[in-house]
């Protein structure tokens, strides 16, 4: 038996293993609870094959006995992946208000469509720093200890504090604390798991590049993974966190690091293709989940479009069964019927089928150099300005009022661009905020302010 912490209690739970013959209730005549064990069991694998936690909350509500033979959905270790809220995203509500201060999720399903808004008391105190298959990672405004939560079942695992790393690897200053980013991947054990995070690197301390660093929950420090490399984009799959770095072009293995300290060579799984030359280094490769693969979208310059090469290279990365060696990378030329959303905070494959408004086979990003976002059809290769009639500012005053309501490409894209995510602002109206809007600026800044970073006395030695 195992220990499930719920809402601040503590139960007995038990494992997903089918429960042996002598543990089974007694089974009421009648109804649901007449169906034969082994039915359930049948049924049970189905509901847990479709991936929706949720679908599994409600069988186990069916009746008493449906409840009685099968294990709670809180598992204590959040490794299995099985009780993951994978389909589930966070959106936004677009009201300026940030919702660890509202303690409220809106959560959307992206293949069912299903919303559910979730009141979440755990949030009280914290800042939402990431997303990893539906797991939400918190970092506590005072102590800077770090916390995964799972939203539907409040099953909570808890990290060392951040503070000595970050302020002996990244600096005294917090504005880097406001940008890192989180991911959650499996441990070196089999029954735990870890958070991978990346600090933009303080140009006086660290050079150049970012600082990662890494920590399970029984580790009494967070360790250095990686410093003075650009990592461009992470991505958690199969219990191990992958990079892509920039200008080098490699995608790296970031955890489990390889043996030795932080300053040890990454393992290497891939290399991108160079198309473009000399002007690789404006180029940016992004990687995402989608149905299982892992695809690297390459982004290149408009530069780019004089030496023949155009939007978005696709490449599916061919995993090497049992890990090493370099990976098979092969030309992606089109989805089917996904979309993409991509920014470097992180990136999110949906079908389109299962959301009719959005536009399959296409590609969702923001373009820095025409401040807007975009849509890229592989079908037709011509890009778009998407939302283009929503803007509520010219970059100085506001000219009209929020458009709403919103598309689902408005709130997929803004649950990539974490930082206006966490700020309660939908990315396509506040990618820019404009010096006349002060009052919303004091309220950003006012909130930022509430994030400490303990001072760390050092051991006196002997």
């Amino acid at each position: 038996m195992s220990t499930e912490t719920v809402a601040g209690r503590k139960r007995k739970g038990a494992s997903l293993a089918p429960l042996a013959p002598g543990k089974r209730p007694a089974r009421a005549s009648g109804g649901w609870a007449s169906l034969p064990t082994d039915i359930v069991f049948l049924v049970l694998r189905r509901v847990l094959a479709g991936g929706d936690i949720v679908d599994y909350i409600a069988f186990r509500g069916v009746c008493f006995y449906w409840r009685a033979c099968t294990p709670p959905p809180g598992d204590p270790t959040l490794r299995d992946p099985r009780l993951r809220p994978r389909d589930w995203v966070a959106l936004c509500d677009g009201d300026a208000v940030r919702p660890d201060d509202a303690c409220e999720i809106p959560f959307f399903n992206t293949r069912t469509a299903r919303r559910i808004r979730l009141h979440l008391p755990e949030l009280r105190r914290h800042r939402i720093v990431g997303f990893t298959d539906g797991l939400v990672i918190l970092l506590h405004k005072s102590t800077s200890k770090v916390r995964v939560l799972h939203p539907f079942t409040r099953v909570a695992v808890d990290l060392p504090p951040l503070a000595r790393v970050y302020r002996e690897e990244v600096g005294r200053w917090k504005e880097h604390m406001f940008k890192m980013t989180a991911v959650v991947c499996g441990a070196n054990s089999a029954n735990s798991i870890a958070v991978v995070v990346t600090f933009v690197g303080n140009v006086v301390v660290t050079f150049v590049g970012n600082v990662v660093v890494a920590a399970e929950p029984d580790d009494t420090d967070w360790k250095l993974i990686s410093r003075r490399r650009d990592v461009w984009s992470m991505l958690s799959l199969h219990g191990k966190v992958y990079a892509a770095l920039s200008p080098s072009r490699e995608i790296v293995q970031l955890y489990p690091p390889p043996l030795g300290d932080g300053d040890s060579q990454l393992v290497v799984i891939a290399q991108i293709p160079n198309m473009i030359g000399d002007h690789v280094r404006f180029c940016e490769p992004f990687l995402v989940e989608s149905g299982g693969r892992m695809l690297v979208a390459d982004r290149y310059p408009p530069a780019a479009s004089e030496l023949g090469v155009v939007g978005h290279w696709l490449y599916e990365v061919h995993l090497r069964s049992g890990g090493g060696g370099i990976s098979k990378l092969t030309r992606v030329k089109s989805l089917g019927d996904r979309a993409l959303f991509l920014n470097t905070d992180r990136c999110l494959s949906v079908s389109a089928r299962n959301l009719p408004s959005l536009s399959g086979n296409s590609i969702y990003f923001y373009n820095m150099f025409v401040s807007s976002v975009v849509l890229h059809s592989l079908t037709t290769g011509l890009s778009e300005k998407f939302a283009e009639h929503c803007q509520i500012h010219n970059m100085v005053d506001r000219i009209r009022p929020s458009v709403r309501p919103f598309t689902n490409a408005d709130h997929l894209l803004t649950y990539c661009h974490h930082l206006e995510w966490a700020q309660g602002l939908m990315f396509h109206e506040y990618h820019h905020i404009p010096e006349s809007f002060k009052e919303l600026l004091e309220s950003i800044e006012a909130n930022d302010s509430k994030l400490r970073i303990p001072t760390v006395r050092r051991q006196r030695r002997g």
